[in-house]
């Protein structure tokens, strides 16, 4: 015997039968929200065996995507990001322009427009002296705003959820609302930047001449030349600069601190810009106020995945379902 709904609403209960017959606009929110929910189940009950063909086919999507994603990552690295990047940018505003959030909209535009230009800086030939010390800075800027930005969702979320909301007079909804959207605005700004950063950072070193993706460098490095922005190094490594410090890698190249320090958690490196060694992140960040940076920057590119390919993912299980008849 099938079992029958039944939803409260305005203090009564409804069958089954007469949810289609519900006049939504004389509802409160929480009511439409019943309503559509037991709408949903009503319309599912007795698809059971369709369903389970629809999380096997999303498991298997899954695996076989990932799989392929991995291969295409490690086999042509250069072309993965490009449309990794592309994906991350666009998905968004996709979304963005169809559920009407003009507030995002307007933050994206801004945010593309100067890196836009930062970039078209980044990537001229002869590259400007000032240019990588602009890069950096416009990448760090974003870099700690987004980390800021992504703290403060977080702790606006487990505020909610310890009920700390109300001390404030703050409805749970709003509260959770305000802190998922900082969260996310951290979260996707940081993973964006980054990526942007990496890209900008191989082109201007690649100018410069110290760094080569692949294959040695086409010039020699003195002492007194820094491999990220090619300019000279007026502090030696043992004194106390005015400005900022001169660093030495454990193969014994210098640096400018601020250039290392972009180079490495800006632009997601973790080799010497000249000879490639691997860079000892936990020896160059030794105060502890500053590793959380560090594994941050690991959040976000875990997140990639997530923010650029999902969606994809998603889509090309629906797509499958859609041809094999499965609603």
């Amino acid at each position: 015997m099938a079992a029958v709904v039944e939803v409260e609403v305005g203090g009564g209960a409804l069958a089954e039968r007469e949810l289609d017959e519900v006049d939504m606009s004389d509802l409160s929110p929480e009511e439409q929200w019943r309503v559509e929910h037991a709408r949903m189940h009503a319309k599912h009950r007795g698809h059971e065996a369709m369903h389970a063909e629809m999380v096997l086919i999303l498991i298997a999507t899954l695996v076989v995507a990932q799989l392929l994603l991995v291969q295409w990552k490690q086999r042509h690295p250069r072309s993965y990001n490009m449309v990794t990047l592309f994906q991350m940018w666009v998905v968004p505003l996709y979304f963005t322009v169809k559920l009407h959030w003009w507030r995002f909209l307007v933050i994206w535009i801004f945010f593309s427009a100067v890196t836009a230009f930062v970039t078209f800086r980044a990537t001229r030939k002869p590259l400007v002296q000032t240019t990588p010390r602009l890069v950096y800075k416009w990448f760090l800027l974003i870099y700690k705003i987004s980390y800021a930005t992504g703290i403060v969702g977080y702790m606006a979320v487990m505020f909610t959820l310890f009920g700390l909301n109300l001390l404030f007079k703050i409805k749970p909804e709003d509260a959770m609302d305000f802190g998922i959207s900082l969260l996310f605005y951290g979260l996707y700004y940081g993973v964006l930047e980054r990526d942007f950063a990496e890209m900008c950072a191989d082109y201007m070193a690649s100018t410069i001449g110290f760094y080569s993706e692949s294959g040695m460098p086409t010039k020699h490095l003195s002492d007194s030349v820094c491999a990220v922005c090619g300019q000279q190094i007026f502090v030696d490594v043992n004194e106390e600069g005015i400005i900022e410090n001169t660093y030495r890698l454990s193969c014994n190249h210098v640096f400018h601190e601020f250039c290392i320090r972009g180079w490495c958690i800006v632009g997601k490196k973790q080799t010497c810009p000249y000879c490639k060694e691997k860079v000892d992140l936990k020896r160059m960040f030794s105060n502890p106020w500053e590793r959380p940076h560090v594994m941050y920057g690991q959040l976000l590119d875990w997140l990639r995945y997530l923010v650029a390919w999902q969606p994809v993912i998603i889509g090309l299980v629906q797509g499958i379902s859609y041809i094999l008849g499965l609603e």
